[in-house]
């Protein structure tokens, strides 16, 4: 049996897609220890979930989505994690997301260690996303995307978060990597269980943001399009998570709420526990991302989607995209298209009274990613 490192620069407290590949492995008898990074020191600095270890490594406040200090603290969690695992010396190491890709790389030196890349978005594309048309993040974004494609060459296997579907339109990350020469395993970002929750008041309903806040176009299109339902039949706008535009956007939402009429609720952090009670409120999840920073136009699917169907909750999100094609196919809600505020006022008000039904788990996934890390071990 092999001694398993994954790596992975959020705190892991909440996240799904880590814990339960994790989680599978240790069922096959491995020894899996995440190595996570705790960016804003509020998990325990160690922890245990079904046989997995979570070592959270607490190294000082950074940011998600800014550029220096997000930088620096990142470099300091690769330092600490290569540290840390020289010695551990592991079997296999499975960096999660590029921006731990280097950590994998440097570990590689050790003769028969495998080196597995899951890719769960398209890293590069996060810089641009305060300012996408920024000659400056176009060029560090491009020297991120260069990066992770020479170090790709050091890869023994690569598991990705989509695919296109059969006889589908749109591009996943599966084609974004074939296209410069390397295959990989689609493993979609699903929950395991599903359960349906009974529907909130249709009257006073919520439409939930849930997750980081980094997409300040995102929500002004939002504001947009509640702008233009009449003020008696406005939504709750819950606003549930952190991130470098939090700040901005609460002023903004404030703003919005003295001007036109807007109840809201901000929670600037929340775990998984605190979830479901946001869901249990929540009649429609709003997923939706400015499409110019690429990501979602290359094929992104966003776990909110899928976390908010496995409770019957529809979702609305981008058209003109995998994730939209993905919606259609499912009935998992409604895709819309980017900058089109009435499309999107009618979206939201169709679906208030709304529930959908999740088909497809990340159980349907568990063979291929299973088969997979075994071939790779036998190799």
């Amino acid at each position: 049996m092999a001694n398993v490192a994954m790596i992975v620069t959020n705190a892991c407290d909440p996240d799904p897609r880590v814990i339960q590949s994790a989680r599978w492995l240790t069922e096959l008898g491995h020894e899996v220890t995440i190595h996570a990074y705790d960016r804003q020191q509020v998990s325990s600095s160690a922890s245990s979930i079904d046989g997995v270890k979570i070592v959270r490594y607490h190294l000082g406040k950074s940011p998600y989505g800014g550029l220096l200090k997000t930088g620096l603290g990142l470099r300091k969690f690769n330092k600490s994690v290569f540290s840390k695992l020289t010695v551990d010396s592991p079997d296999v190491v499975v960096c999660h997301d590029a921006d731990t890709l280097g950590v994998g790389c440097k570990l590689k030196r050790k003769p028969g260690l495998k080196l597995v890349f899951d890719m769960h978005d398209l890293h590069h594309t996060w810089v641009l996303m305060p300012n996408p048309k920024s000659l400056i993040r176009k060029v560090i974004s491009k020297v991120m995307q260069q990066k992770l494609l020479q170090r790709l060459k050091y890869v023994d296997k690569i598991f990705t978060s989509s695919g296109a579907l059969e006889g589908g339109t749109y591009p996943g990350f599966k084609e974004w990597l074939l296209k410069h020469g390397h295959d990989s395993i689609v493993i979609e970002n699903r929950p395991e269980h599903v359960e349906q929750m009974s529907l909130p008041s249709s009257e006073n309903w919520t439409v939930s943001h849930i997750g980081r806040i980094r997409d300040l176009a995102s929500i002004r299109q939002l504001l947009e399009a509640v702008k233009l339902i009449p003020e008696l039949r406005r939504p709750i706008l819950h606003i549930a998570g952190d991130g470098t535009e939090y700040n901005q956007v609460k002023r903004e939402i404030k703003q919005f709420s003295d001007n036109y009429g807007l109840t809201y609720v901000f929670e600037k952090s929340y775990q998984k526990s605190d979830l479901l009670s946001i869901l249990e409120q929540t009649n429609i999840v709003y997923a939706m991302y400015n499409p110019e920073r690429g990501n979602i136009a290359d094929g992104a699917l966003s776990t909110k989607m899928f976390d908010a169907a496995s409770f019957g909750i529809p979702s609305v999100v981008n058209a003109n995209c995998l994730m939209g094609e993905i919606c259609g196919v499912e009935n998992l809600g409604k895709s819309v298209t980017w900058g089109d505020s009435v499309e999107l006022k009618n979206a939201l008000l169709e679906l208030r009274e709304s529930r959908v039904k999740l088909e497809k788990t990340l159980l349907d996934f568990k063979f291929e990613y299973v088969k997979n890390f075994e071939n790779l071990l036998d190799n």
